[in-house]
């Protein structure tokens, strides 16, 4: 599969080119950087605009085989020179223009006021633009402008508004190259919100798979989960990043077709590292003998609310769904392993509220 490039790097590029048109006069249509991995980096420049004392141009960002929303946006970078001062080194100031957001809540990259612009695309921009300074003999002041024209828009389909990062997408790229992993980048994002909310003094983990349970959490104990963190299908790696980050508790909320499979010992949900939601189902209704005939239909089921209607018509659904719950809190317990207290709510859409583990309803409270 085909790597792309970070918006890091391409905001590097941009900086670069536009650093080396102004001290040179020259144009320059394609320009190459290091990237943290050691992988080169070609970029074609574009939109250039050329002036006396400061030049503009812009790198289309090519995300390669997993490509995000920013792919094919263009990354333009603005460097403007203060002076051609004769200091013995050049001063470089790096800001966020047009499209790229601003953070407003602690716990991120940058603190709260700085251009969303992590620290190594801005250690990357540094790099390169130094290069051409030695290269040109400047020791002055160079203004470095990131911009990206579409960003606000694209931003809202991103992660930012979470995140309190207002106005833009984020300049962002650890290795500079962007590999077939969206896995992994949602692991990232998993980890900064978590981080975050240990930032703005959060020492109980509210997490969620997704919004599915919304209206539930909503109506029935005021609870909003946008407010909690989305794990996705990352529940043991949650566990783990939450007792890594300090966290003393976290409780989990979910619909009973995603938690069903933590009663098995599965941490990891996504339904291609496996599933057996109705084999759990089966199981617990052995255990609390309801009829082969309806054990039966559960294997036959294709969701967990089917199942739980013939469970529930044969009276067995507070029973069977005490059995889970106990399954629930011993695996979620072990994968745990005594960092921080672990409590669980299971809903689904039919019948509401399924099931909590014992100290659910305490960290509940402790979080309104």
């Amino acid at each position: 599969m085909r790597y792309g490039f970070t918006t890091g790097s391409c905001a590097a590029a941009a900086a670069k080119a536009a650093a080396y048109m102004l001290l040179t006069g020259k144009i320059k249509n394609c320009i190459t950087i290091e990237t943290p991995k050691g992988i080169p980096y070609t970029a074609e420049v574009t939109d250039i605009v050329r002036g006396e004392s400061q030049v503009s141009c812009a790198v289309v960002k090519d995300g390669g085989d997993d490509p995000d929303v920013t792919s094919g946006s263009k990354i333009c970078a603005t460097v403007t020179a203060d002076n051609r001062g004769d200091g013995e080194k050049e001063l470089l100031q790096i800001d966020g223009g047009k499209g790229v957001g601003r953070v407003t809540r602690p716990g991120l990259d940058q603190p709260v006021g700085n251009a969303a612009i992590n620290h190594v695309p801005r250690e990357m921009i540094t790099r390169e633009v130094q290069e051409v300074c030695r290269l040109c003999d400047f020791h002055g002041t160079l203004h470095i402008l990131i911009s990206v024209p579409d960003g606000e828009a694209l931003a809202e389909r991103t992660f930012n508004p979470r995140l309190g990062i207002v106005g833009g997408i984020s300049i962002l790229g650890t290795t500079g190259i962007v590999e077939p992993m969206s896995s992994q980048a949602l692991k990232e994002t998993i980890r900064v919100e978590l981080r975050q909310q240990r930032a703005e003094g959060r020492n109980i983990a509210a997490v969620s798979p997704g919004n599915y349970g919304l209206d539930f959490m909503q109506q029935t104990y005021g609870y909003d989960l946008d407010r909690s963190v989305k794990c996705s299908n990352f529940i043991g790696e949650t566990i783990d990043m939450a007792a890594e980050l300090g966290f003393c508790a976290m409780l989990l909320t979910g619909h009973i077709g995603k938690l069903i499979k933590v009663a098995g010992g599965i941490m990891n949900t996504h339904s291609h590292e496996g599933d057996c939601r109705m084999e759990l189902l089966a199981a617990a209704g052995i255990r609390e003998n309801v009829s082969l005939e309806c054990l039966k239909k559960i294997l036959d089921c294709v969701t967990t609310e089917e199942a739980l209607a013939f469970i529930d018509a044969e009276g067995k659904k507070e029973d069977v769904m005490e059995d889970i719950m106990k399954k629930i809190d011993f695996y979620l317990k072990k994968r745990a392993a005594g960092r921080l207290q672990i409590a669980c709510i299971v809903y689904s859409n039919t019948y509401g509220l399924l099931g909590m583990t014992a100290k659910a309803e305490e960290l509940l409270r402790r979080l309104l």
